[in-house]
């Protein structure tokens, strides 16, 4: 039992290992560009060309290197550079040649993941770093001892360990599944830098520090265990995410089966009857309770028989079908219709029924029919709808015995009256009335 539990666990943690790791968290990295010293420069030395906007352009600068992503946003690289720095012979500058060696340790952000870019930048990229930098700076041009600086020594085959900081930013595009194309602008601030980037000493008001502008172009390859995709483009399946939606749809649909149309106390996923009249009282199923089963729910019933009591002056008879036809004439008793049909549901039978029984009751009245529609689909189409549903309606009473002449039918399109974007309330609308005269 150990052992399988134990080899259980192995199996899970090797799942989330899995899931967490769907990209490649190593790339290699080699670029070649232009590295310029910006400062200090000691008098007559000089590296750019004042008669060029951008100077002159010079690939002395070379690097390799190594990233690994710790998260698809966060991660680490380590690189090397050897840079060459000289006189530029297209001006004036005394000659000098210092060649540096140079080691980065970085922090790397993917920005294009950070700020949520990957769908709108498509094969873009954009990569941010920054951190230490250490490198060796060894002149390699013996000039003696210059006049002009008071005799100082060209320090030739000295050299000096330098410390400073390092930060730029790397716009890329991915060229194929794993390879990457980049342009890394960078700047370097060293804190500790007693020579000049001409190889003499710097003066004492610019000695321990130095600056310097790095250019380059590169190329970058993506492996390891992921799918074949560069790591800075694959895509990252949020398992939670994905948990979250399907709760989100099951809350949904939850919802839905609990939403009450009529508002009897019963969810319309169990509701047989979900048009049933407001304030009557329904069974388990939502059905208006009917004991006698005489065509009239016993609200109403109970209703009829408590208005004649108070004291009408009517005849009892004529009190109760006032009432029934005052509550026809509210809106009361409704015959609903599924989307786009002129056949009422089943569940409006007994609303179909209980006009019936009045007219059947009643001889001596008429009825208008009036169709509505909801307002999805063309504004004439359900104006015809409408008459149709309504058409509908009479047929079956005409077919039950009622004269042809006693009813009316008024098509009346669209009922504005409901949010036409929801479902269940456009349920309510799909339907006709009925008017007592």
């Amino acid at each position: 039992a150990i052992g399988s539990v134990s080899a259980q666990t192995d199996q899970d943690a090797k799942e989330i290992t899995n899931e967490e790791t769907p990209y490649n968290r190593w790339t290699i990295e080699a670029a070649a560009g232009q590295a310029k010293g910006m400062r200090p420069y000691s008098d007559g030395y000089y590296s750019s060309n004042p008669d060029n906007v951008l100077g002159s352009i010079n690939f002395n600068s070379f690097s390799l290197g190594a990233r690994y992503m710790i998260s698809p946003k966060f991660g680490v690289k380590v690189d090397g550079n050897w840079e060459k720095f000289e006189n530029n012979s297209k001006t004036d500058s005394k000659p000098f040649e210092v060649n540096q060696l140079r080691f980065n340790v970085q922090g790397v952000v993917n920005a294009s993941r950070l700020l949520n870019l990957e769908e709108v930048i498509g094969r873009f990229g954009l990569l941010g770093h920054a951190g230490f930098s250490y490198s060796r700076m060894t002149p390699k041009l013996d000039t003696g001892n210059d006049p002009d600086l008071e005799f100082q020594p060209s320090n030739f085959d000295r050299t000096e360990n330098n410390i400073g900081f390092i930060l730029g930013i790397t716009p890329q595009f991915r060229v194929a599944s794993r390879f990457a194309i980049f342009l890394d602008i960078s700047a370097v601030y060293n804190f500790r830098q007693h020579f000049a980037w001409d190889g003499h000493y710097s003066g004492s008001d610019e000695n321990l520090q130095g600056q310097m502008l790095l250019g380059q172009l590169g190329v970058s390859y993506s492996f390891g265990s992921g799918v074949p995709m560069h790591g800075d483009w694959g895509v990252i399946e949020d398992k939670r995410m994905e948990e979250i939606a399907d709760l989100d749809k099951r809350i949904g649909e939850l919802e839905t089966m609990m939403n009450d149309a009529d508002k009897d106390g019963v969810p319309d996923y169990l509701d047989v009857e979900n048009n049933s009249i407001a304030g009557v009282a329904v069974d388990t199923k939502g059905r208006m309770v009917d004991m006698n089963q005489n065509g009239v729910p016993d609200e109403l019933e109970k209703f009829v028989n408590q208005s004649v009591q108070q004291g009408v002056t009517q005849t009892a008879g004529a009190a109760k079908a006032e009432v029934v036809k005052e509550l026809i004439n509210e809106g009361y008793i409704a015959v609903f219709f599924d989307f786009g049909s002129t056949k009422p549901t089943q569940a409006s039978t007994e609303n179909v029924a209980f006009i019936l029984n009045y007219l059947r009751n009643n001889p001596s009245a008429s009825a208008d029919i009036t169709g509505y529609a909801d307002e999805i689909g063309n504004t004439e189409f359900n104006k015809t709808l409408s008459g149709n549903r309504a058409s509908g309606v009479r047929d079956i009473l005409i077919k039950s015995g009622i004269d042809a002449s006693r009813l009316n039918i008024v098509p009346a399109g669209e009922d504005t009256s409901v949010d036409k974007n929801s479902e269940m309330a456009r349920r309510l609308v799909r339907k006709t009335l009925f008017k007592i005269k």
